[in-house]
């Protein structure tokens, strides 16, 4: 009936039994429920790691199971969590099917793919944007997961911007929410958004990509280095895939301007963002990338939520966010 949200058959009948028979140890239910003693065994397993009994603490060396109220959130908010984090792949899997596209390009280089255009180098890239955008007709929306810029860039930018907004195109862009530390961005987000740019950010975005006119759409081939190569995609299919991942992210994207929000649990969107990513078992290096800080932040940041817990390892660390429900319900 519950195998659904992770307890099978065995485990809920001796879930069941201890709830019925509080004291009875593993031999009298291998006899209630007609178990082998080994079988309960394991199934006293299965109900230890969702976290459906614990140690009596009126008789040391017992194990309890918790109420069926307390249990089934718990089972609730693991599945809930799982369900999140499935969803959070599908749609980072939208930007890797495209680099998927690209690298099969590059393998069969004679062969004719419509609505793939493969660039290599940056000379390559700057060109075909700089075409795109003197062609661009109603709007540009674009994924930019590279942190703060620098103050370079951002002269560098500015009169393309300018040029665009004044010429009435709509511009959305989605930062990662640690450019919010970075002064400069900060006066760049402002200057833009006084001509009328629209600019959100995320806690972790899943690619560098720029859509144009929702008809083209630019990504890197690798996200490790976003210089050497990018694919131009044309096709209708993936171009509807890729505008439904932006509106996505768009839709749980703060605006800038806004005032950080916790959630019920007391986190931060990107305080839930990393919780989200250990229980996936990304490292610290892996979660500074995505969220634009340095590695040492990243260390910083995720023992202090470990610490929040109560945690002694990242593994309980992921268990004990589950039954307190910090895990995102939504990504």
């Amino acid at each position: 009936m519950l195998d659904t949200l992770g307890l099978d058959a065995t485990a809920e009948s001796v879930y069941r039994a201890m709830l019925a028979r509080p004291q009875e140890g593993v031999a009298r239910l291998a006899e209630w429920t007609a178990l082998t003693e080994e079988a309960v065994r394991q199934a006293l397993d299965t109900l230890s790691e969702l976290a459906l009994i614990r140690g009596s603490y009126e008789r040391p060396g017992e194990l309890r199971a918790v109420s069926p109220d307390v249990g089934m959130e718990i089972l609730m908010s693991r599945q809930q969590a799982e369900l999140a984090a499935q969803q959070h792949r599908v749609e980072a899997s939208r930007a890797a099917a495209a680099r998927l596209i690209a690298e099969y390009s590059d393998l069969r280089p004679t062969t004719d793919h419509p609505g793939v255009e493969q660039l290599v180098g940056i000379d390559r890239i700057r060109d075909r944007l700089a075409s795109l955008t003197s062609a661009m007709r109603t709007e540009v929306m674009t994924f930019a997961p590279d942190g703060a810029h620098t103050a370079e860039s951002i002269e560098a930018a500015r009169p393309l911007n300018e040029s665009l907004l004044g010429r009435g195109i709509l511009m959305r862009t989605v930062y990662l929410d640690s450019v919010r530390n970075s002064q400069p961005t900060v006066d760049y987000v402002a200057w833009l958004a006084e001509r009328g740019g629209r600019i959100r950010t995320a806690p972790a975005l899943p690619t560098r990509m720029i859509i144009v006119d929702r008809t083209t759409a630019v990504i890197p081939v690798s996200g490790q280095d976003t210089a050497a190569g990018a694919v131009v995609l044309t096709g209708h299919g993936t171009l509807t895939a890729l505008c439904a991942l932006f509106e996505n992210v768009w839709a749980g994207a703060r605006p800038f301007g806004e005032a950080t929000h916790r959630d019920s649990a007391g986190l931060s969107p990107q305080e839930a963002t990393i919780i989200g990513l250990l229980a996936e078992g990304h490292t610290d290096d892996a979660i500074a990338k995505r969220l634009g800080v340095s590695p040492r932040t990243s260390r910083r940041l995720a023992a202090d939520l470990i610490e929040r817990l109560g945690a002694r390892s990242r593994f309980e660390a992921g268990v004990r966010a589950v039954q307190h429900g910090w895990l995102p319900a939504t990504r």
